[in-house]
């Protein structure tokens, strides 16, 4: 009787998280066909269009800030696996003064969110010319995605035997073809959950892009779609909602295609460290 009621309240408890993220999910993208342009008091499943669809091409520049996007997520994907992989890399088979310093540095630093600091940060890229352009953003993320990610990737290949790599050495590779041919065929786990890691920061982040990017020809899908709502009376809900749903597409499809390396990265990187 005891193992039923425990089974009983661990598929409730499952049920009920499974509603709370349901529910919300399946009413933005009924709103996205809904009739009107406010937010809808009641979801009416016998009148849905495509209009909001239609108007949020026609209407805005939803296709440029996919298009930016895109191109800042690609890029911060490349440059963030780049020094992560080489800064975990050294911090994972090299000896040297200062390294212990240096891993309590980034694992300092991974704790203080990359706003914190954007002050600096708008300074800095305002003196270089570079407020405005895409290349600012993308220096933020790569250079943001290292402490915490270094800790990760450092954790997975820690776990990688030294073996592998004085065999190499035996056979007459440099340290970074021992690098490049050896732990990063091995890692490609850790290296998959952190491109799509970073590859989906662009998408959904507000505070950066707003700050760093000025105008409509720069702006992300976050800061472009929240222009549509950004007002007392909310008239273009429904075609916010119709953009927030064709966000939400690409990354389902990403997260389903490398869900196991994804889970496989994350839990060796943690198990490892």
């Amino acid at each position: 009787m005891k193992k039923k009621l425990t089974v009983f309240l661990l598929h409730a408890e499952l049920i009920l998280m499974s509603l709370i993220v349901l529910i919300p999910v399946m009413w933005i993208i009924l709103s996205s066909f809904q009739r009107g342009s406010g937010p809808p008091v009641a979801i009416n499943l016998k009148e849905l269009t495509f209009a909001n669809y239609n108007r949020l091409f026609s209407e805005t520049s939803y296709a440029l800030w996919f298009y930016n996007t895109f191109k800042i997520a690609l890029a911060n994907m490349v440059l963030s696996v780049l020094l992560i992989m080489i800064t975990a890399w050294i911090m994972s088979r090299f000896l040297f003064r200062g390294r212990k310093a240096g891993l309590m540095a980034i694992m300092i630093l991974s704790m203080f969110p990359t706003f914190l600091s954007m002050t600096a940060i708008y300074t800095l890229f305002l003196t270089l010319g570079l407020v405005g352009k895409s290349i600012s953003l993308i220096i933020v993320y790569a250079v943001g995605a290292i402490p915490y990610n270094t800790w990760l990737v450092k954790g997975y290949l820690d776990g990688v035997p030294k073996a592998i790599d004085e065999a190499a050495y035996m056979d007459g590779c440099t340290r970074f073809q021992t690098f490049r041919k050896v732990i990063l065929p091995m890692s490609k786990p850790i290296i998959t959950y952190c491109a799509v890691s970073q590859f989906m920061l662009p998408w959904m982040d507000y505070i950066l892009p707003n700050i760093l990017l000025s105008g409509d020809r720069s702006r992300t899908l976050a800061v472009g779609l929240f222009a549509l709502i950004n007002g007392k009376e909310s008239i273009n809900f429904t075609v916010f909602a119709s953009g927030a749903v064709l966000i939400a597409v690409p990354i389902t499809i990403i997260f389903i295609i490398f869900q196991k390396y994804l889970v496989q990265g994350v839990s060796a990187g943690a198990d490892k460290g």
